[in-house]
């Protein structure tokens, strides 16, 4: 998935912590900003900061899924879906 787009970083969570990702993040330009597993025998540094903004992004997707049509994907078409997430992104950031 990383090979498939570009980006500035990477941050994903520990789960992906591997070489092999880092590689493939840094191939593509990008820096990976994963933090370590516990067993890892060398810990890599990252970004802290910037991985805060994942957690912001996540809490963001889970008041989404709030919304029983978002949820379940009850709009047929991707154009239908879409358009009820953006309204219920407006209807969350409006609270």
């Amino acid at each position: 998935m990383i090979e498939a787009h570009e980006a500035d970083a990477y941050i994903l969570d520990k789960a992906y912590d591997s070489d092999a990702v880092v590689r493939a993040a840094q191939r593509q330009g990008g820096e990976a900003v994963i933090p370590s597993k516990k067993n890892r025998k060398v810990v890599r540094a990252f970004d802290a900061h910037l991985y805060k903004d994942r957690k912001k992004v996540e809490w963001f997707i889970n008041l989404l899924k709030q919304y029983r049509r978002v949820a379940t994907r009850y709009e047929k078409t991707a154009r239908n879906f879409l358009g009820f997430v953006h309204v219920a992104s407006i209807m969350i950031l409006l609270r």
